[in-house]
């Protein structure tokens, strides 16, 4: 680590000394490079936390979600404004593949209750959200799809190209940048997890909303969202639920974003063109979100900050 960053060594060890975390990793490039990589505490009881160790990292998933689709439309196989019906035959809603990556297509939440193990079964979700009626007309408004955005867009990446979005992510994007993250773990990868737990065991009710409410069907449906029972549990980690299950290491990130700030190319290898990255981070929609309650600005797939950073979806 550079001397430079020294403070932050001191500060990432500190909230672990002071248990206000248990255990965590911090990567950090500047200008390409990268300057921090720490680890520390436990990632489940009596198992330190390792360089290799793996994070369900929920939303920061849904931007990996729409990099797959967008690697299609820089192919050509693809138009931002095609109607998603025209790659999803049987899809109700009356809303594009750029609605879709922007939040705005009106579906934020599936139509029919489910149990927490429906979460392994992608054909049963996909097909809910087909025929599901919009809560607003498509592209006037956006409201997180917090749950149904993976499926959205993994349905049309696999629609279109024949391959389940976890599998098209290992083999065009992680795979060719090296990247140690994944929809849908492997049994070794299993076994590299960390175990999560709530610094305030209150918080699950609260994040939950008021019972009815749009923003508690958003987050509640499937159950177990925010059950540790269920999110630490081996049918969670094996499932591709792209919108919030997305399993990383600090660097693999840290390196993704490098090569999206580099243009699309990460040590001499080209993903997307600079064209591409350019769109897909430039403000789409901005103004009120109806499930965050705030004003945010969407990109294809990620927020954009006023100060111009871009990060989770």
């Amino acid at each position: 680590m550079r001397a430079r960053f020294s403070a932050v060594h001191d500060c990432f060890h500190d909230l672990l000394a002071a248990g206000r975390e248990t255990g965590a990793s911090l990567a950090i490039r500047y200008d390409g490079a990268p300057v921090v990589e720490l680890t520390g505490g436990e990632r489940a009881p009596g198992r330190p936390w390792r360089p290799d160790t793996l994070v369900n990292v929920y939303s920061v998933g849904k931007p990996l979600a729409a990099l797959c689709l967008l690697m299609l439309v820089d192919r050509g196989r693809v138009d931002l404004d095609d109607p998603v019906a025209a790659h999803w035959p049987g899809f109700r809603t009356p809303a594009t593949v750029r609605q879709a990556l922007t939040h705005t297509a009106g579906l934020p939440a599936f139509p029919v209750p489910r149990p927490a193990a429906a979460v392994a079964d992608w054909d049963l979700l996909a097909a809910d959200l087909a025929g599901a009626e919009p809560e607003w007309t498509p592209g006037s408004v956006a409201g997180e799809h917090a749950w149904t955005y993976g499926h959205l867009v993994g349905e049309l990446v696999r629609r279109v190209d024949g391959r389940p979005v976890g599998r098209f992510l290992a083999e065009e994007i992680a795979g060719p940048w090296r990247l140690d993250l994944g929809f849908g773990l492997d049994e070794p990868d299993r076994r590299r997890c960390a175990d999560l737990t709530y610094g305030d065991p209150g918080w699950p009710v609260r994040a939950a909303g008021e019972p009815g409410s749009l923003w508690a069907r958003a987050v509640g449906n499937p159950a177990g969202g925010l059950d540790l029972a269920v999110v630490n549990g081996q049918l969670w980690r094996g499932a591709e639920v792209p919108a919030v299950n997305l399993h990383a290491t600090a660097p693999a990130l840290a390196r993704l974003y490098a090569g999206l700030l580099a243009g699309g190319t990460l040590d001499g290898v080209r993903l997307f063109s600079p064209d591409l990255v350019a769109e897909a981070t430039r403000v789409q929609y901005d103004g009120d979100d109806l499930l965050l309650g705030r004003r945010t600005r969407w990109t294809l797939g990620m927020q954009r900050e006023e100060d111009g950073s871009w990060g989770m979806g």
